[in-house]
């Protein structure tokens, strides 16, 4: 029975010990990325978006109150599993200071979770889910760039001001997926169209034909991709080889740069697509793509683009705490205007969304394009206060109704 009292006293002093443990104060200051370095999502991000964390401590300075910053990088390879339980190790064992959430919903919100026990600032630049904001918010998460309502506001609404009101969903069948077809289901219904089906296909679904027969026998005018990356070019490869986009116009909800380039002008022109951010928007877009092309030979995806832009964020807000003491950098975050070359007036909610402009876009036809990766043209700019779910809305437990 006397064992009792000293086991619940070990207990509590370990747990002591564990938090105490978070930041030695010495030593180099350590920040991660967990990404998908080799599956679907890898073009649009991975490596070369584990290359931007790096270019963001370099260009900071290479150091963080007095201290130098290492670049922790990890492969998520798609499983929510394998990325929590890196991003546990991390913040238990290597003291990590912030963590930049790469692409894949499922895993991004399975991060966050350990992120907010962990009370370690996770900046989720690559998922999609407007779940991170919403029902799955946490105070040490924040979802920097896009997210599922941002895309499915202003592209699906526009198709539908163009008389696009039957739709067919061809959904990735995981988290993101199904939360951009909620999203956009949404936004259809409320501005009077309708959902005529769907389909889900698992990810790195490598034959689409069976999907495609039953959107094409829906009769929907809408094809709605709710996909990205890999899966979204398998899948429009194959609706041309079936000939299901002369019947159907094709609406890739969430297209990236590298997408368009990989099909071409010739199958994508005409595409219209939700983005936060292209190369060639400004003179600091153009300069920072420069930057990327000299190193990879091609122009970068916003993802990549925010991989840099939410790191360098990170780092002026712990400077401007003083600390790496995660609530506190958090509180900081929440305080700051973002201006950079992929934010312009930008902040931080209370629910953890970073509020900015979306833009709507078009791809060129190749007579239109003069130059290499010029494919888009801008068709109009959306207020992150209309593209985004209101905060009065949110079903964030953080926010004050």
């Amino acid at each position: 029975m006397k064992l009792k009292p000293l086991v619940a006293a070990l207990v509590i002093g370990l747990g002591c010990i564990a938090a105490q443990a978070k930041d030695t104060g010495s030593g180099p200051i350590k920040i991660g990325m967990i990404t998908d370095l080799s599956g679907v999502y890898a073009d649009i991000d991975g490596p070369a978006g584990v290359e931007m964390v790096k270019w963001a401590v370099h260009d900071f300075g290479g150091k963080l109150l007095g201290r130098p910053i290492e670049v922790l990088s990890a492969d998520h390879q798609n499983k929510p599993d394998i990325g929590s339980s890196v991003a546990r190790k991390w913040m238990e064992e290597d003291h990590l200071a912030m963590l930049i959430g790469g692409t894949n919903s499922g895993v991004n919100l399975a991060m966050s979770k350990v992120a907010a026990q962990e009370e370690v600032p996770m900046l989720g630049v690559g998922p999609g889910s407007a779940r991170l904001t919403n029902q799955d918010c946490n105070a040490y998460t924040v979802h920097y760039g896009y997210d599922t309502v941002a895309l499915a506001n202003v592209a699906a609404k526009a198709l539908i001001k163009q008389g696009y009101k039957n739709w067919y969903f061809l959904t990735a069948d995981y988290a993101f997926g199904k939360s951009l077809q909620s999203d956009a289901t949404k936004v259809v219904e409320a501005n009077g169209g309708k959902v005529l089906g769907s389909s889900l296909a698992p990810l790195g679904t490598s034959d689409f034909s069976s999907f495609l027969l039953q959107a094409q026998s829906s009769k929907a005018q809408i094809l709605a991709m709710a996909n990205a990356g890999g899966d979204f070019d398998n899948a429009m490869k194959a609706a041309q080889e079936f000939g299901i986009t002369k019947t159907m116009k094709v609406a890739g909800l969430l297209v990236f740069i590298n997408d368009v380039h990989a099909l071409g002008l010739k199958a994508t022109e005409g595409l219209q697509l939700a983005a936060p951010w292209y190369w060639n928007q400004d003179a600091a877009s153009r300069k920072f793509a420069d930057r990327f092309f000299d190193k990879y030979h091609r122009m970068p995806s916003f993802v990549q683009a925010g991989d840099y832009s939410a790191t360098m964020t990170w780092l002026e807000a712990a400077k401007k705490a003083g600390t790496l003491d995660g609530t506190k950098v958090m509180a900081e975050l929440k305080k700051m205007k973002i201006n950079d070359m992929f934010v312009k007036d930008g902040y931080i909610r209370a629910d953890g969304l970073l509020l900015d402009t979306m833009h709507l876009y078009q791809v060129k036809t190749p007579q239109e394009s003069t130059t290499p990766w010029d494919y888009y043209k801008l068709v109009a700019t959306v207020p992150g206060d209309q593209a985004y779910t209101p905060l009065a809305e949110s079903s964030c437990p953080l926010v004050k109704k």
